[in-house]
């Protein structure tokens, strides 16, 4: 595994091998530690990064835009000579897919959407700009957001993981946080989902009440040649919690099974 960082400061960690890299972007506030279990899983060429302002990648600008993050993301795989990838992306990180695919589909060979809110309701909009107006008066970030992410079950079972994500979370630079935060709270849905000519598959947890499977299933309306997987039992952080489930759904997806 290579730990290095890019010419614009990205820090990633690398498992090459000679296929179609597989590259995962992950949440706000989290870093690429949490793709762990798809690393030690996918035999291919395995790329994961910190997003802008986030881990060991700074943020430099006072405006930032997912066309930044995009940016970064293509930087970064030009660096590394990748002319197609596998994109995986969770919760802002797929945000950061989607906007990714409509502008770079032909450096695409699969598109995975995890996590994903698509068009939120009144109600869950008001719950999501309540949560940031408390993250900007608190200046922290609340561990209740590992309730939402894991089941209790998994939680008291898994108390390392709960202490990992912890340390994750506080290891945030809060200014930094809540700019990229905003960006997903005031996300508009507003992407050019006709220019994704990729397959592409959809997969959320059946009970993550965030990015539901409703909004999986709508998104899936948006976007020709996709499909929708929903993890049985599965929450926020499905990738850990049910990690079978969610490394098997993208095994087959990359490789057309």
């Amino acid at each position: 595994m290579i730990h290095a960082k890019d010419s614009n400061g990205t820090f990633y960690s690398l498992n090459k091998t000679n296929n179609i890299p597989i590259v995962f972007v992950h949440g706000v506030g989290l870093n690429h530690t949490i793709w762990d279990p798809q690393i030690n899983f996918f035999n291919n060429t395995t790329l994961v990064y910190d997003i802008l302002g986030h881990g060991e990648t700074p943020l430099n600008k006072e405006k930032i835009s997912f066309d930044d993050f995009s940016e970064q993301l293509l930087n970064l795989i030009n660096e590394l000579k990748f002319e197609k990838i596998n994109l995986i992306g969770f919760s802002i990180g797929s945000l950061i897919a989607r906007n990714f695919a409509t502008k770079h589909s032909d450096r695409l060979a699969s598109l995975t959407l995890l996590c994903s809110i698509f068009k939120r309701s009144k109600e869950q909009q008001q719950i999501v700009n309540d949560r940031f107006e408390l993250s900007k008066k608190s200046r922290t970030l609340s561990k209740q957001a590992l309730k939402r992410w894991f089941t209790d079950e998994y939680l008291d079972k898994n108390p390392n993981t709960y202490q990992k994500i912890s340390s994750v979370l506080d290891q945030n630079n809060m200014e930094n946080f809540l700019k990229v935060y905003a960006l997903f709270v005031k996300h508009k849905d507003d992407e050019e989902f006709k220019k994704i000519n990729v397959k592409t598959l959809i997969m959320t947890g059946e009970n993550d009440i965030g990015s539901t499977p409703e909004m999986s299933k709508n998104l899936s309306k948006e976007i020709a040649n996709s499909k929708v997987k929903i993890i049985n039992k599965g929450k926020h952080l499905c990738s850990i919690e049910c990690s079978d489930d969610v490394n098997n759904a993208i095994r087959k997806h990359i490789e057309n099974e």
